[in-house]
C-alpha cells in the first residue's frame, strides 16, 4: 500500500502502487471503489432514513399530529388537493421509479436490483437539492413475462398524489420514451426521467463550455453521438433544440449510423424518437464510425461500457481541438489518459474521480427543486435548456480550464442557481402554480439546501451517522491491487 488512505478518500488517485500503468490505475480504482462500495451499503444497511421534519414536545402532540387532529388536514385537503403541497411533505417529495431494466451499464438487475442507485439518488437529492426523495423499484412484466411499459405508467398515475414530481431511472428502452411521453401528458406534476433528460441537461452545459474553450461554436459543430439510448437521443434533441445543426450531427445505434433509410427504425413504433433523429439528421448518410469520426470535433458517447468501446484511431482522426465526452458508467468507452494520448482536447467522463465529471447528479437536484419550488406541473425541454445554460453560466463565472469545464457536486450555490433559474423558467411557460421571484426561490432553495446538509453534518457529529472503519477501506483497495496484479 502506497500511503495511509483518507477516511474522506481525497487521496484516492495516491493510493497505488507507482509502478502501475494509467490502464492499471484506473482498473484499482474501479475495483476499489465498487468493493468499498458493496462493505459500505453492507456496514450501513443502505444510505437513506426517514426522519421526522416536526418535534413531538409532550404526550399531547401526538394527538396534534395524529388523531384526532389530523383529521382537519384531510378534510381540508379534499376540499382544495393543492393544499396536499403544503400540509404534506408532498410538496418537497420525489418518488424515483425504475423498473431496474438497464441499470448503470450492468442491464438488468430484477427490480430489487436497483435499489442501490435508486437510494443513491435520493441521497444525492436530499443532500445537494435539499428535496425528500423515496426509491420505488417495480417489477413491470406482463402476463407474457415481458416489461411493459404501461404497468409502469399505470403505477405512477396512481401514486402521483402523494408526491410532488415524478424521477424515473433505468428503463430499458424503447419502453423508457413510452413511459416518459406518456405521462408527461397524463400527470399533474412533474415526471422527469433523469437517464435521458438529466445526461441531456449536463451533456449539453459541458458543451456548451467546452466549445468556448475550443473555439468553436455549437451552430458549426460536427458532432457525432454513439449510443442511441434514451441518453444520447434526448442529447440529440436538446442540441438540435439550442442550436445545433442537424446536417452536422451523426448519431449511431448497435446496427449503424440513423439516417432516413433506417425501416428496422421506421417500422417499430416505439422506436419513435430515434425515429425523429432518423429524419433530421445525417443527410449525408454517413455509414461508419470511422468515416463520421475523421474530422468530427465532438464525441458524445453514451453507450457500452469500455474501456476499448471507443477506438484510438477515431479519436486521433478527429479535428484539432477536439472534444471527446465518454460517459459510460462505470466504465468510460475509452480511458481519458488514452484520448488525450491521441491528441482529444477536452476528455470528460460520467466519474468525478476523473476530470471532466459530466454527471447529471449536478443537474437533476437543482432542476427538480426548481421545479417543486413553485409547483410546476411539468418539466418542459425548455426548462432543461435552460438549466444547462445555467450551470455552463455559473462555471464560466468561477472560471473553466480544459480540465474543468462545469462545476462539480460539490459548488453548493450552483444548486440553487439552477432551481431559481428553473422556477423562473416554469413561470415564464407557464406551467408553474406558484409566481416566484428569482431572489425568492433561491433564497428558499439555498435554505433548504443548507439545512439538509447541516442535518446530516449533525447526525454524523451526534454519533448517529457512524465512521467508516478504517479496516474496511483498506481490505477495499488491497483486494483491488491483488485483482490487478494478477
Amino acid at each position: 500500500m502506497c500511503m495511509k488512505i483518507d477516511s474522506s478518500l481525497k487521496n484516492l488517485n495516491d493510493l497505488f502502487p507507482a509502478d502501475f500503468t494509467e490502464e492499471q490505475k484506473a482498473q484499482a480504482k474501479t475495483l476499489f471503489l465498487k468493493n468499498l462500495s458493496v462493505e459500505a451499503h453492507r456496514f450501513y444497511g443502505g444510505k437513506m432514513q426517514t426522519v421526522p421534519k416536526s418535534g413531538v414536545y409532550g404526550f399531547n402532540w401526538f394527538n396534534v399530529w395524529y388523531t384526532p387532529g389530523v383529521s382537519k388536514i384531510s378534510t381540508s385537503i379534499r376540499e382544495d388537493e393543492d393544499a396536499s403541497f403544503s400540509l404534506s411533505n408532498r410538496g418537497n417529495l420525489v418518488a424515483i421509479v425504475s423498473d431496474s431494466t438497464r441499470v448503470l451499464g450492468d442491464g438488468d438487475c430484477t427490480p430489487p436490483g436497483g435499489l442501490g442507485v435508486m437510494e443513491g439518488k435520493a441521497m444525492l437529492m436530499k443532500y445537494l437539492g435539499g428535496v425528500d426523495a423515496v426509491a420505488l423499484c417495480v417489477d413491470s412484466k406482463g402476463q407474457d413475462g415481458k416489461n411493459d411499459p404501461n404497468k409502469i405508467i399505470e403505477f405512477v398515475k396512481m401514486a402521483q398524489h402523494s408526491f410532488g414530481a415524478i424521477n424515473l431511472e433505468d428503463i430499458s428502452q424503447p419502453n423508457c420514451f413510452k413511459v416518459l411521453d406518456d405521462l408527461r401528458e397524463v400527470c399533474d406534476i412533474p415526471v422527469w426521467h433523469d437517464d435521458a433528460q438529466g445526461t441531456a441537461c449536463i451533456t449539453l452545459a459541458g458543451l456548451i463550455n467546452a466549445l468556448k474553450l475550443a473555439g468553436k461554436k455549437l451552430s458549426e459543430a460536427k458532432i457525432v453521438l454513439l449510443g442511441s439510448g434514451a441518453s444520447n437521443t434526448t442529447v440529440a434533441r436538446l442540441i438540435l433544440a439550442d442550436g445545433g445543426d442537424p446536417a452536422n450531427i451523426i448519431v449511431f445505434d448497435s446496427k449503424g449510423s440513423l439516417h432516413i433509410d433506417r425501416e428496422d427504425i421506421k417500422n417499430d413504433t416505439r422506436n419513435y424518437r430515434k425515429w425523429e433523429i432518423c429524419e433530421k439528421t445525417n443527410p449525408g448518410k454517413v455509414l461508419t464510425m470511422d468515416e463520421a469520426m475523421t474530422g468530427a470535433d465532438v464525441l458524445i458517447a453514451l453507450s457500452t461500457p469500455g474501456p476499448d468501446t471507443v477506438k484510438r484511431s477515431w479519436i486521433k482522426s478527429m479535428a484539432p481541438k477536439s472534444i471527446v465526452f465518454v460517459c459510460a458508467n462505470p466504465v468510460p468507452e475509452i480511458w481519458p489518459y488514452a484520448a488525450k494520448e491521441e491528441g482529444a482536447f477536452i476528455v470528460a467522463t460520467g466519474r468525478g474521480d476523473f476530470p471532466n465529471q459530466v454527471n447529471n447528479s449536478v443537474c437533476f437536484p437543482g432542476i427538480l427543486k426548481g421545479a417543486l419550488l413553485v409547483r410546476a406541473k411539468k418539466i418542459t425541454d425548455g426548462m432543461a435548456i435552460r438549466c444547462a445554460h445555467s450551470i455552463a453560466e455559473f462555471s464560466e463565472k468561477r472560471g473553466i480550464t480544459p480540465e474543468s469545464i462545469v462545476v462539480n457536486m460539490n459548488e453548493t450555490e450552483v444548486f440553487a442557481v439552477e432551481a431559481a433559474d428553473v422556477a423562473q423558467q416554469a413561470i415564464k411557460e407557464g406551467v408553474a402554480r406558484l409566481n416566484l421571484s428569482w431572489d425568492e426561490a433561491y433564497n428558499r432553495a439555498r435554505a433548504d439546501i443548507e439545512a439538509s446538509r447541516s442535518l446530516a453534518e449533525d447526525l454524523k457529529k451526534l454519533g448517529h451517522i457512524k465512521e467508516p472503519p478504517m479496516e474496511m477501506m483498506e481490505k477495499a483497495l488491497e483486494q483491488a491491487i491483488a485483482a490487478v496484479k494478477k
